[in-house]
């Protein structure tokens, strides 16, 4: 499954372990799961922004549907 997404990226293990030393060393051991955390935060935030902006254009298409 992790492949999957990335596979527009077309990156191979060894290029992901390179990424991952290079945000360790810039980050710092101790730093890397508050970044994690917020990452994980920020995309839970965006799919609720894009899940409600969904559910809210719908309802406003069913109200001025019902009033015409």
């Amino acid at each position: 499954m992790l492949s999957s997404q990335f596979a527009f990226l077309d990156l191979s293990t060894p290029d992901l372990l390179i990424i991952l030393a290079i945000v360790l060393l810039l980050f710092g051991a101790k730093k890397l799961p508050e970044l994690s955390r917020s990452i994980g935060s920020s995309a839970r935030e965006l799919r609720k922004g894009l899940s409600g902006d969904d559910e809210k254009s719908e309802k406003t298409k069913q109200a001025n549907s019902s009033e015409s």
